[in-house]
């Protein structure tokens, strides 16, 4: 049986699924020899569900196409490469939605509102599901291949929607849970500081956010977090405590700075005259502080030169006094002060000063008392 009997035995009817050879390539069809007694047409708008510009984007001479019967007119046949497509598509869409399967695809149009990308058919991923963060231009995006994962499907709609913010958060919540796992009490880490607060700053640690409680920043007081630290700011924290469940963290900036008594005997030796603030009054005396976070002890004996009852009949709290460093002792964060020595060295100055002007003007107090010391000699 010759070609020509086989081609005048074939009935084509709408829907039918049909195997071809592209015979043609032009640019808004393509015309395929699949046994028919005339070659089929297939439109440019039946190549594919996305836009093209030329056939010859998506068929090239020689390939064998699949195609389904859109119409039948006399001895043209109209055939469609999308509708197969759509239907392979539509099933293939509906078990990864099932199974939430997370797949690749690539961005072939960038418009108002998001990114059309080729899933077998037009699949949409609207700009609030591109990123987990805000993206001002999308032109980057075009021919970008992402990973998706499909949200939502309406096949009555043609309404394919995607996700790749989606696929981003369920890595971060991955990594966020073996972080929460690693993370140790008294480690110390790297992170970057996020958000600040009246009452702390959140340190990314690694796609994870701790807190920094306010309390923990410094070992000094601090009236604010921003007088410490900066939006930005890579800083060393400690890690205080993890629960995984609440995904909480604490951190301290503090545990990871050096104390402020570290290295003390560097910077203060006995002898040494300092500027420093009354701090506390006890009984015994008051505690004054000369470094942020150092505090010396004034003794009660060593406030003043006469007997006094309480420290706070000379001294109150906040009140800018020089102290004499008397003893300082890293080890066991001690230093004694004197206000006292201080008092008795300007006495002592002030009385060789006066000492000294005596001599200067010839006056001697011999002179006088010195006739009543006369008559004591006779």
């Amino acid at each position: 049986m010759n070609e020509e009997a086989n081609n005048e035995q074939i009935n084509v009817a709408v829907g039918d699924t049909v195997t071809g050879t592209a015979v043609k390539v032009e640019d808004k069809q393509v015309l395929v020899d699949f046994g028919y007694k005339t070659e089929g047409i297939l439109p440019i708008g039946e190549l594919s569900n996305l836009h093209i510009e030329a056939a010859s984007d998506v068929v090239s001479e020689g390939d064998t196409l699949t195609l389904k019967v859109k119409k039948v007119e006399e001895d043209d046949v109209i055939l469609s490469k999308k509708a197969v497509d759509a239907e392979k598509a539509w099933k293939d869409l509906q078990e990864k939605f099932e199974s939430g399967e997370v797949f690749e695809t690539q961005v072939k149009e960038v418009v108002n509102g998001g990114l059309v990308v080729d899933v077998g058919l037009r699949g949409f991923i609207p700009a609030s599901l591109v990123e987990t963060y805000y993206v001002e231009d999308f032109n980057n995006y075009k021919d970008k291949t992402l990973t998706v994962k499909v949200v939502d499907l309406v096949r009555d709609q043609n309404r394919v929607i995607l996700s790749h913010k989606a696929v981003e958060e369920e890595k971060l919540q991955e990594k966020k849970q073996s972080l929460l796992k690693s993370l140790e009490p008294g480690q110390v880490i790297q992170g970057t500081v996020q958000r600040i607060t009246d009452f702390g700053v959140f340190v990314d640690i690694g796609g994870v956010d701790g807190l920094v409680h306010i309390s923990q920043l410094a070992h000094e007081h601090v009236k604010h977090p921003s007088d410490v630290v900066q939006e930005g700011d890579s800083i060393e924290v400690e890690v205080l405590s993890v629960d995984p469940d609440s995904e909480r963290i604490s951190l301290s900036r503090k545990n990871a700075l050096p104390g402020p008594w570290s290295g003390i005997g560097t910077r203060i030796s006995q002898g040494d005259v300092l500027d420093g603030t009354v701090k506390r009054l006890v009984n015994f005396g008051a505690f004054v502080e000369i470094e942020p976070g150092v505090e010396g002890l004034v003794h009660i004996s060593q406030i003043a030169t006469r007997h006094i009852g309480t420290p706070q009949e000379v001294l109150e709290p906040g009140q800018p006094v020089k102290v004499k460093v008397l003893d300082v002792n890293e080890k066991e964060e001690r230093i004694s002060l004197s206000i006292r020595e201080l008092e008795q060295e300007q006495e002592e100055k002030e009385y060789s000063q006066y000492e000294k002007d005596d001599d200067q003007s010839g006056f001697h107090i011999s002179d006088f008392i010195g006739d009543k010391l006369d008559k004591y000699k006779q």
